[in-house]
Parts: structure tokens; sequence; C-alpha cells
């Protein structure tokens, strides 16, 4: 006789929806994102948290989508790169429209969770050292762009933020 695995049923609040999911406690937070919700922004990379592709902001504070358990958000509020702006349709946050005027980004894949990072920092320190942003950032692994685009996207950000 076959045992069937263990689901919970998990109630998840993304960009300011709730949703319901029934997973089994090994299911990641990404998986859920990606494959049960259909938020591609996401970014599936290496899996191991070393990239940041993944990023997702929990009650505000940045978190490695692919490390984090789906029972571990429970209750937390949990906001994507889709979630980032007002909606469809809707002017793009600063930080956004930031990295759009200075280049931040090249192949774009890296630039979710980017964006996501600064965002958490400037929440936190709207007038960031250069230092900061370096350590802010360094969760964020970018292959192509040599990093000046981003930092370059970062104050403009601070300046927007003004």
């Amino acid at each position: 006789m076959e045992s069937k695995p263990a689901v919970n049923r998990l109630t998840l609040q993304v960009n300011g929806t709730d949703y319901e999911v029934e997973a089994p406690p090994s299911l990641r937070l990404l998986q859920v994102i990606r494959d049960h919700l259909g938020l591609t922004g996401t970014k599936r990379s290496c899996e191991i948290g070393r990239c940041g592709a993944c990023m997702v902001l929990a009650d505000g504070e940045p978190v490695n989508a692919c490390l984090t358990m789906a029972y571990q958000v429970q209750g937390k509020a949990i906001t994507t790169i889709e979630g980032l702006s007002a909606g469809e349709g809707e002017e793009l946050h600063p930080v956004q429209r930031a990295f759009l005027e200075e280049g931040g980004f090249q192949c774009g894949y890296c630039t979710p969770g980017m964006v996501l990072s600064t965002k958490a920092l400037l929440d936190r320190n709207p007038e960031p050292t250069e230092e900061e942003i370096e350590e802010a950032l360094s969760g964020n692994l970018c292959r192509c762009t040599g990093y000046g685009g981003i930092k370059r996207a970062v104050r403009r950000a601070i300046e927007l933020g003004r």
C-alpha cells in the first residue's frame, strides 16, 4: 500500500492578493511563485542562493525564493517584481524607472532581484553610502553589466526618492 505525500494548505499573500496553495512541506517559494501563480519575473537560476535572480521581498526584506520554503512565508506579505508598480498600465516604481533611465541592465535576467534589493535598501535607508549600496546588492550576481549601470540606477533612484 503506497502512502500519499503530506500536503499542506497554505495561504500566501503575494503582491497584495491572497492565494491558497496545496503544497508538500518541501515546496519552495520559488516553485509557488512561478509554477503555481504564474509570476515569471522571479527567475530560477542557481537554486542555491548565490545569484539573487529569485529575490523577492518578504515583509519588505529581501529573501531568496529558491532557499525559502513556502510554509515559511505564510502570514507574510510577499512582493515580486510584478507587484512593485501600482498595477497593469500604471506608472513604474521609481526604482524601476531609474533602472530604465540609467541602463541598469543588459540581458535583464538579474534585474528583478536587483530592483527589489534596491527597493529594500532605500526603504531602510533613503541616503545610503556607496559601501551600503554595494552591501545591499552583494546577494545579486550580474554577469553582463559590470555593475556600472546598476550603481548609476541606484543613485538615480535615490535622487527620484528625494
